[in-house]
């Protein structure tokens, strides 16, 4: 199937939106009940100067809750001073333990608050969709899992064989490409092939992930065809303007390129500082799980045992489903499980 279609998955505590690309995840964005309205991205605030740094020409800004945001100050010296409140508007999240990044709009006063919230996930949606069907219901749900399911993954082959590896450092994203093994009369024409696709799926991937910033693409082979191989990226990277900029390819065979970071990415919210789901992703499939039992067996009754973060991260939002669906449902913390399971009872 052609084209770009748009999902949108609720569920209790979080909603999830995916745009696919030829039947496959592009994008995904997800907001929980949890998320600090303050910290999001477009969220207009007032904040107060906890501290400057003029050696680096940044303020430390209080925002009344979470870590504090930072603000550039301008080359021509702001005329700022610490204790005081400026009107500000988020321009990027935080991320990794780094504060979110502000843009100062004025003077202020206090206390820090929030003035208001940035885009929610239906208004990210509707600028995507541009007036387009938006589908909802199982079909949602199928497609948000995936992509979830993708975006946790490291390893992805290529459509014509070969593979690529993404990978994540504080400093850059490294993403590595394998061709594998190719006769010696087509290796070279194979690994020309392998390097395009493998931009493309780095671009859908990068983009999937919601990952930015420096980004180093170790190319397959030696001699590469650069300028050939800059017009592909420009292309397959347009989606993710503006502010992509490229670097020639290197002596080394590599390719740099940054990209805008504007809100966590996504591999942060799904799996923090592992690999795996974190806790609060567990908690959501928890819930979801129980939702999906219920519905298909409108009379039964159902348990979910689960580790006790997972279990105390899912707690507040069961009284949603047993508002919806009935007091048939139920939640047990068990010491010695890790992750959870959903059984009849």
């Amino acid at each position: 199937m052609s084209g770009r279609r748009f999902f949108l998955d609720r569920s209790p505590g979080e909603s999830r939106a995916v745009v696919t690309l030829d039947g496959r995840p592009e994008r995904l964005l997800i907001a929980r009940d949890s998320d600090r309205a303050i910290q999001a991205y477009g969220a207009r605030a007032v904040a107060r100067v906890r501290s400057i740094d003029r050696r680096l020409s940044i303020a430390f800004l209080d925002l009344g809750e979470a870590q504090d945001a930072i603000l550039n100050l301008e080359p021509r010296g702001d005329a700022i001073s610490e204790g005081i409140f400026l009107e500000v508007e988020i321009r990027a999240e935080a991320r990794a333990g780094k504060g979110a990044r502000a843009h100062r709009l004025g003077q202020a006063e206090g206390p820090a608050r929030l003035l208001e919230a940035g885009p929610n996930l239906e208004a990210k949606l509707g600028n995507l969709s541009k007036g387009a069907a938006i589908e909802t219901g199982p079909a949602a749900r199928m497609i948000a899992d995936a992509a979830q399911d993708e975006v946790l993954e490291t390893l992805y082959p290529l459509p014509a064989g070969g593979s690529i590896t993404i990978e994540t450092t504080r400093a850059l994203v490294a993403v590595d490409v394998d061709v594998g093994a190719q006769p010696g009369a087509t290796a070279k024409r194979a690994t020309r092939a392998a390097n395009q696709a493998a931009i493309a799926e780095a671009a859908r991937l990068l983009r999937l992930k919601g990952l930015g910033g420096l980004v180093v693409i170790d190319l397959a082979g030696r001699g590469h065809d650069g300028a050939a191989l800059l017009v592909a990226a420009r292309s397959v990277f347009a989606p993710d303007n503006p502010g992509v900029a490229f670097g020639p390819v290197s002596r080394f065979g590599t390719l740099e390129l940054t990209i805008p970071r504007r809100v966590r990415s996504n591999l942060e919210v799904l799996a923090g500082d592992g690999r795996g789901a974190n806790t609060q992703t567990q908690a959501m499939a928890l819930l979801r799980s129980l939702e999906r039992e219920a519905l298909a067996d409108g009379g039964g009754r159902f348990e979910a045992r689960a580790a006790p973060d997972v279990a105390a991260a899912a707690a507040p939002y069961m009284n949603v489903l047993l508002d919806r669906l009935g007091a048939r449902l139920s939640l047990r913390p068990e010491s010695d499980r890790c992750g959870f399971e959903v059984t009849p009872v």
